[in-house]
């Protein structure tokens, strides 16, 4: 099973890490884009004879709003990603979500990035200085959260969504929340 060692190969070319180059002009913050970790991939995967395959497995979208009243597409996606080996052909597959919000058609795109990202960080083991996080933020609306916490299925999924939102925003929740789990109790 030539893949893990061309997988190996790979983690040992990459010991220095990937470095967060790109700058977030809303948060200030420091990240490593997708182009960081395909430049620092590329060659050590062409060294090394390994190919790295992506199938989606599940996707889901939500439409949302954004403070201004535009649409805000939130993409969730499954990817089994395939290591193999171009000598011998044997394979390992690695599993990995991707989620993205984007008010045009990049969602999708975004989702796939983070999901390939996060499965080599984890598969090749790459060092970081401290986790990442997304190139651009986005702020739903409290109509959003509402009509999560009334799309809500049972009342676990309500209570998981609950943990979801942050304490100091849960106030404006709260009867919307109550309502909801009320609701529940009247169908049993």
């Amino acid at each position: 099973m030539k893949v893990f060692q061309a997988i190996n190969a790979v983690q040992q070319e990459l010991l220095k890490g990937i470095g967060k180059t790109q700058k977030n002009a809303q948060q200030h913050y420091n990240f490593r884009g997708i182009d960081d970790v395909y430049n620092a991939l590329a060659p050590a995967l062409a060294k090394h004879g390994l190919v790295i395959l992506p199938e989606v497995i599940e996707r889901s979208v939500i439409e949302r709003s954004t403070r201004n009243g535009g649409a805000l597409f939130y993409v969730t996606l499954k990817v089994n990603y395939h290591f193999a080996s171009a000598e011998d052909g044997s394979q390992f597959t690695v599993a990995a979500y991707g989620e993205a919000m984007d008010s045009g058609d990049k969602a999708t795109n975004k989702a796939m990035s983070a999901a390939y990202k996060y499965a080599c960080f984890q598969t090749f083991c790459i060092p970081t200085e401290s986790v990442d996080a997304d190139s651009e933020t986005h702020e739903v609306t409290a109509a959003d959260i509402s009509e999560q916490i009334e799309s809500c299925a049972s009342r676990d999924e309500a209570a998981a969504l609950w943990k979801t939102i942050p304490k100091k925003e849960q106030p404006k929740y709260l009867d919307t929340f109550k309502a909801k789990v009320a609701s529940f109790e009247e169908a049993a």
